[in-house]
């Protein structure tokens, strides 16, 4: 319990620390634009391709349990409208995003720990913690955007499932969708992924930033890192929704 309690003691002290001594805006910009290239951009595809698929499968699963003819096929389209807006697209990519994202950070920054990089950094008198967390920081304020393409490709790869597979019209799928929308829902969503965006930048960041050992240990590193960001996000995951959506 003490050792957890340091670490995250040390993990706000990182916080404060990234914001401290800032680069000059010249250099900080090619650094948050390469950022953005790995983290945001590097995962489109990805997302892309589990998005559309896991929403197929979902339309599918709802239609094969709709065996009762009394209950309408929109619920379909509303079933995979509610699973996709609410949990899949913002809370599972993430975790998905924290194997993927935050491995990349983890190892990125622990190899520049291993290798000294970080310790010439402070030598030269730069703010390494601003150097290497800051800019993706910045770039995962985009993480949102990547989200709303998988909100939408998660519900095209239901109307596709659900329509071409014979399981219900177009019509009835899109009744499914706009009935009994609720616009505070997406709000809810990008709320979530806003507070997910800086626990996948930040979580990582200190794993591999405050590593010890060799090329071993970065390995390690990335696991470890891989468990927090998820327990990380599914407890705020769990608080948001208390929040936000509890009356």
């Amino acid at each position: 319990m003490l050792k957890m309690l340091t670490h995250i003691g040390k993990y706000f002290l990182m916080l404060k620390e990234v914001f401290n001594k800032p680069l000059k805006w010249s250099a900080m910009k090619n650094l948050i634009f390469k950022e953005i290239d790995d983290l945001i951009i590097g995962s489109l595809g990805i997302v892309a391709f589990i998005s559309f698929f896991v929403g197929g499968v979902v339309s599918i699963q709802t239609a094969l349990n709709l065996t009762n003819p009394l209950i309408p096929k929109y619920l379909i389209g509303f079933a995979t409208r509610q699973s996709v807006i609410l949990e899949f697209a913002p809370t599972f990519i993430s975790i998905i995003m924290a194997g993927k994202m935050g491995s990349f950070i983890t190892s990125s920054i622990g190899t520049m720990r291993v290798t000294e990089q970080i310790d010439a950094l402070e030598v030269m008198g730069v703010n390494s913690l601003n150097y290497l967390v800051f800019p993706k920081i910045i770039a995962l304020l985009l993480y949102p955007f990547v989200i709303g393409i998988s909100m939408f490709l998660g519900v095209l790869g239901g109307w596709m499932a659900g329509v071409y597979g014979g399981f219900t019209s177009s019509d009835e799928f899109i009744m499914g969708l706009q009935t009994e929308f609720i616009p505070f829902h997406i709000t809810y969503a990008f709320i979530k992924t806003m507070v997910f965006a800086i626990i996948l930048a930040t979580i990582p960041s200190y794993h591999g930033y405050y590593m010890k050992g060799g090329a071993l240990e970065v390995g390690k590193a990335s696991t470890v890192s891989f468990v927090w960001s998820s327990v990380a996000i599914i407890l705020s995951n769990y608080i948001l929704t208390q929040l936000l959506l509890s009356k």
